[in-house]
């Protein structure tokens, strides 16, 4: 029995594989979680605009997010400037793809009618609905493929540009 809970604790925390893409998947879920908690209590508490809100809540679900990634998800042996870097190259595209994505969708469905109708009988506030609907477009086709193929990767862009003999 001990030897088989060793062979699935190697197996999860191994660098890559299934196993690693679970491991993005619970970060990304702790940093979402993160980011809605900020913007839900700035809306609702503050009277922040939800725009703000969301924007807020980005940059504070980003920051959880790259030190989980750093620290567990990826095991990034680069350097941490250079990933640091990467990460903030990748997470301002997030932010403003995030805070666009959600102001765009939010005031396209605020002009049908009965769906504005209908959402409003279940929440609140409106905007919840299309945070959730972008925040996993973004996560699942922007934030885990850049982090993988680019910013926990040890990238030798010199040698990219070096001549071969």
């Amino acid at each position: 029995m001990g030897n088989w809970l060793k062979t699935v604790s190697r197996m999860i925390s191994q660098k890559g594989g299934f196993f690693m893409f679970l491991r993005a998947q619970l970060s990304a879920q702790t940093a979402t979680m993160v980011d809605f908690i900020v913007t839900i209590l700035l809306v609702q508490l503050f009277n922040i605009y939800y725009v703000y809100a969301t924007f807020t809540g980005a940059i504070s679900g980003g920051v959880v997010n790259c030190v989980l990634n750093y620290k567990w998800t990826f095991k990034s042996d680069g350097k941490k400037r250079y990933v640091v870097l990467k990460f903030i190259i990748v997470w301002a595209c997030s932010v403003w793809l995030n805070t666009w994505g959600t102001y765009a969708l939010t005031e396209s469905m605020r002009k049908i009618p009965w769906v504005r109708d209908t959402l409003s009988l279940y929440f609140s506030d409106f905007f919840i609905v299309p945070k959730i609907v972008v925040a996993v477009i973004i996560a699942v086709f922007w934030n885990y493929n850049m982090h993988r193929y680019f910013v926990y990767r040890d990238l030798h862009f010199r040698s990219l540009f070096k001549k071969n003999v």
